[in-house]
């Protein structure tokens, strides 16, 4: 008897969005500050407005892949531009491959750092293990990829509201403060300046749309995909919500220049002896398991794509040894990016990818979805 998955099928996909979103930057607080804080009071809002465009999009772009049986990015991408694809595909495809150098490359530069201060190993030892556990998450398969995020996202969301719900309880006055201090200091028109790099924020994220479809497969019908966004929504949009307003309330403290604001929310507040390591611990998973999400979703396509012209027979005698080989050269590549340093040139990237988002995926899927809406083009999933 096949063996009873331990969440719903939509719930896992839920957590592989929010453990994918959840890595380094955002655990540190960093993101959130860069994104949304630093932009005014409106970042009482913005986060959350940047969880409901991604449900949104993500909603439409899963309904796609399972009416299209697209399970891999590539052939997602052929199918999704059609006529286009030969330029689009590819545009995608280095977009793609970008994102997955440069964000885990910041799992393993995030990771190693913190694991470097936890523990007094070196820098190069503590990479090598944070790459020994990403490899070996990867390697195993989608079912346990799910399950990882899964029992990752119930521990992550636990620590968070762990570290978290204390420090507000016992800082609200600062909030307060705070947030009247953002109000003061915001320009006329400043509120188009934080929408637009809300909107950015989702842009990013959707730039590894590749990632999350390789899951899409388990989701078989509109219903699966709508509990799946709406949970995602939730799930994110808590937490995403609850860490800003931590993180406003430790802005007088210098939290701008903090390269890890959630670090010290907790080192000023109540219990820092043992709610540190907590954020340690926090910040080391959600940089693993981004890198695993990551590296699984471009290995889950290379060996699709060197199995499509064998039987099924040789394809599953060959996928363990592809797999294996495949993140490893991944990893490998992204470890070296990692001892060159480039957190602040991976920052920039971020951006970058988010303005080349915009173009490659966010107008295509608006201008589809919109021409499905008004030209009533929907194809209904199948089963």
């Amino acid at each position: 008897m096949k063996e009873k998955e331990r969440f719903p099928a939509f719930l896992g996909v839920s957590f592989i969005w929010f453990t994918t979103q959840f890595g380094g930057g955002f655990a540190s607080g960093r993101q959130v500050y860069d994104y949304f804080i630093q932009f005014g009071w409106f970042a009482v809002f913005t986060p959350v407005l940047a969880q409901l465009f991604q449900a949104l999009f993500f909603y439409y772009i899963f309904r796609f892949a399972v009416e299209n049986r697209t399970y891999n990015y590539r052939s997602f991408t052929d199918a999704f531009y059609g006529r286009s694809s030969t330029i689009m595909s590819n545009l995608y495809e280095i977009v793609y491959n970008v994102t997955i150098c440069l964000a885990t490359s910041v799992a393993f530069a995030t990771g190693g750092a913190t694991l470097e201060q936890l523990t007094g190993l070196s820098y190069l030892t503590c990479t090598l293990l944070i790459g020994a556990a990403i490899f070996f998450l990867t390697i195993y398969g989608a079912s346990l990829v799910r399950k990882a995020a899964s029992t990752i996202s119930l521990l992550i969301i636990a620590g968070m509201l762990v570290v978290f719900i204390p420090n507000l309880l016992t800082r609200t006055s600062d909030i307060s403060s705070n947030l009247a201090q953002l109000r003061i200091s915001s320009v006329p028109g400043s509120i188009w300046n934080a929408l637009w790099k809300c909107f950015l924020y989702g842009a990013f994220q959707m730039a590894a749309v590749g990632v999350y479809i390789s899951h899409a497969e388990v989701l078989k019908s509109k219903e699966d995909i709508k509990k799946s966004m709406a949970a995602g929504f939730i799930i994110n949009g808590s937490i995403i919500l609850l860490t800003t307003l931590g993180l406003i309330s430790v802005i007088d403290k210098g939290a701008f220049s903090s390269k890890i604001p959630t670090l010290l929310l907790v080192q000023t507040g109540i219990g820092s002896s043992w709610m540190a390591p907590i954020i340690f611990i926090l910040i080391i998973v959600g940089a693993v398991s981004t890198g695993v999400n990551m590296v699984y979703g471009v290995v889950n396509r290379i060996t699709a794509s060197l199995g499509k012209n064998e039987n099924e027979e040789v394809k599953s005698k060959k996928i363990r040894r592809r797999s294996i080989l495949c993140s490893l050269l991944y990893i490998i590549l992204t470890f070296s990016i990692a001892q060159l340093g480039l957190i602040p040139l991976v920052s920039k990237g971020y951006t970058f990818l988010g303005y080349i988002t915009i173009f490659g995926v966010i107008i295509p899927v608006a201008f589809k979805a919109l021409y499905e809406i008004f030209g009533k083009k929907s194809v209904p999933i199948q089963g």
